[in-house]
């Protein structure tokens, strides 16, 4: 089993904390992970990106030149990210925030409205959860419940009622589609 992911969106979107969440979360599970973070110059509000590799195998590289999932949280990762998806990947696009839709026809698009997910638990700031949620779904390359084991690891200072909003987060991204 080999999963290569591509996280993108506005730093503040929690981009590279998913990726420090799948990646812990797939060491929980006993497999060869790779994380590897990207910022945009401005931080909060530019852009970031990471790669995170979740294998059965030894990971040979962190980088991620062709994803077989890519998770897109705004509108610009979409143009940027979508020619980079192998074909027959998997795209999961953060609906509420991004309109465009992508043009190629050998991918499979999975739309996740994150943001109304988030604000639906009136929990803003826990919209990547969702798209998480969607990714363990339509991959099987990690469990809903081996992500939320990893959470109060990567989140060591949230408090309890922080970390079950981010369980529902992921447990409705799952449910969709």
């Amino acid at each position: 089993m080999y999963q290569g992911i591509r996280i993108s969106g506005f730093g503040g979107q929690g981009i590279i904390s998913s990726g420090i969440l799948l990646a812990y979360a797939g060491m929980l599970d006993k497999k060869n992970v790779s994380f590897f973070p990207s910022y945009g110059a401005e931080m909060r509000g530019g852009t970031a990106n990471c790669s995170v590799v979740i294998s059965s195998d030894e990971v040979t590289t962190p980088v991620v030149s062709q994803p077989d999932t890519v998770i897109v949280m705004n509108e610009p990762s979409l143009a940027k990210f979508e020619p980079l998806v192998k074909p027959g990947g998997l795209m999961i696009i953060n609906s509420s925030l991004v309109k465009s839709r992508p043009k190629r026809s050998d991918i499979k698009i999975i739309l996740v409205p994150c943001n109304q997910i988030a604000d639906e638990l009136k929990a803003p700031k826990i919209a990547n959860m969702a798209a998480l949620g969607a990714f363990c779904k339509h991959t099987g390359a990690l469990s809903v419940d081996a992500v939320a084991k990893a959470m109060p690891k990567v989140f060591k200072r949230a408090k309890p009622e922080i970390l079950e909003l981010n369980v529902k987060a992921l447990q409705k991204g799952a449910e969709l589609n």
